[in-house]
């Protein structure tokens, strides 16, 4: 690969990409560039066409991929199908019009449907017969239906910019037209070696074939491995992610817009603790390979294109003691295991409980221990804790079983060890009249975690982010 030694790597979300008049003036042409190379993209599937295709991220309401997964005779995935067709040829409609060039990017997506579709079609008899499982093949199914939505985005944008004038190349890392499984890295070495930085464009899918299949490990969140790996792979002086929004010290929606600052620095691990809360900046195993290589990485606002955004390092210490961010998450239940036998044996009891919430797949948010309780905080759905519940009690007959709604409010910052920070936190929520359920501050002083009842979500957001980062920046 030439023209590499001074290169970026950036990825645009889904929300962004959705826009593309932003992403073009904000990001391809912008004015603070001296020129639009050296520069590869890595782009995420429009807006919503991910949840069309595979399930509904928040609503989990079936898509081509749900749909399929759940039907033995049933062919309303096709229908799907036909929602997913409509809506792709309708994004080509807006962004090129009635032109030669929107019929050969309706040609190109549709082509990819159709394959698609008759391989699932071929799958679904198959399968007819007893000697296979539809189960044995549905993650394989379910990263070839993904990576539909970044080609069609990534084939868009690379066709609009040459438009512009820009020396755009489409770099299809799905492994659509490949006949043998091939290692991720090598499939990007090779895709790469060839391009010059200096004198083109590259516009890659979000979505990168693997032989062991990114979604096993990283499901939604495998553009940012396939971000973080061409990175790491290519050298890159800094990685940068273009979102709708800034990473701000909390929620603005909800503690307001001209109370939130944009934070300007900060390092990987509060990255980390954020992604444990599900306010990704970055999937923490797509961050680690950054940190290693030692490549900083930039959140970036598109739609503010002046500002320089959110630099994480793996080095940064804030200059004084203070809270960055306050974040947190709903939907979180708390499992209490008790037992008067448990003094000496909680080991035992942590792997088997541990084993179980691996079995159904449920996030970890953290956990404690007493002599004879264990109590760990997840995050799901009511049918999973459900599910788990039924579990713990028939593993441990014997024990006490107890499990609530709670929410976990956050203070996060890169140097939190400071002597009172933890008693103006507690008395912020107390003078709410707010009972804390269970507080959590490790050793490594970048968070204080507070566990509360779930109604409490809101109001200790708002009374944390006041105290802790508001009245500081006032001083």
């Amino acid at each position: 690969m030439n023209g590499s030694n001074s290169h970026t790597v950036e990825k645009i979300g889904g929300t962004s990409m959705s826009q593309y008049q932003a992403v073009r003036d904000n990001i391809m042409l912008n004015q603070q560039l001296k020129n639009p190379y050296q520069r590869i993209f890595v782009v995420s599937a429009y807006a919503g066409m991910t949840n069309l295709l595979l399930e509904h991220k928040k609503t989990a309401e079936p898509g081509v991929y749900g749909r399929f997964a759940s039907a033995e005779e049933d062919r309303s995935w096709m229908e799907a199908f036909e929602t997913v067709r409509s809506k792709m040829v309708e994004t080509n409609l807006e962004l090129f019009g009635e032109t030669a060039l929107r019929e050969k990017a309706d040609r190109f997506i549709l082509r990819r449907l159709d394959d698609a579709e008759r391989a699932l079609t071929d799958l679904n008899n198959l399968c007819q017969h007893g000697h296979f499982e539809i189960g044995d093949h549905l993650l394989k199914v379910r990263e070839m239906l993904a990576s539909i939505g970044e080609a069609h985005s990534a084939w868009n944008l690379a066709h609009l910019l040459q438009k512009e004038g820009i020396n755009a190349v489409f770099v299809d890392l799905t492994g659509w037209d490949i006949d043998k499984a091939v290692d991720m890295d090598e499939l990007i070495k090779e895709k790469f070696w060839s391009l010059d930085l200096k004198e083109c464009l590259p516009i890659a899918t979000g979505y990168c074939h693997s032989a062991k299949g990114l979604m096993a490990t990283f499901d939604r969140g495998y553009s940012e491995m396939t971000f973080s790996r061409i990175a790491v792979l290519t050298k890159a002086e800094e990685a940068i992610i273009h979102k709708e929004y800034h990473l701000s010290s909390a929620d603005p929606k909800m503690v307001g817009l001209d109370k939130v600052v944009p934070i300007g620095l900060t390092n990987y691990d509060v990255a980390d603790q954020l992604a444990n809360l599900g306010m990704e900046a970055i999937h923490p195993r797509a961050a680690k390979g950054l940190r290693q290589s030692e490549i900083s990485l930039r959140v970036k606002n598109t739609f503010e294109p002046e500002h320089k955004g959110t630099l994480i390092t793996s080095t940064y210490v804030s200059d004084k003691p203070k809270v960055e961010i306050v974040a947190g998450r709903q939907n979180v239940y708390s499992f209490e295991l008790f037992d008067q036998d448990m003094m000496g044996q909680v080991n035992r009891f942590d792997i088997e409980t541990l084993a179980l919430i691996n079995e159904l797949k449920i996030q970890m948010v953290s956990k404690d221990v007493t002599a004879n309780s264990i109590t760990h905080y997840l995050s799901c759905n009511l049918k999973k804790a459900k599910r788990l519940q039924t579990l713990l009690e028939n593993k441990f007959p014997e024990a006490e079983v107890n499990v609530r709604k709670v929410c976990i409010v956050s203070a996060i910052g890169s140097d939190m060890q400071e002597a009172g920070m933890l008693a103006r936190a507690v008395k912020a929520i107390a003078e709410q009249g707010i009972s804390i359920q269970a507080l959590h501050q490790s050793m490594r002083q970048v968070d204080i975690q507070f566990v509360l009842d779930e109604k409490h979500f809101e109001t200790a957001t708002v009374a944390l982010h006041k105290h802790l980062v508001e009245q500081e920046n006032e001083v």
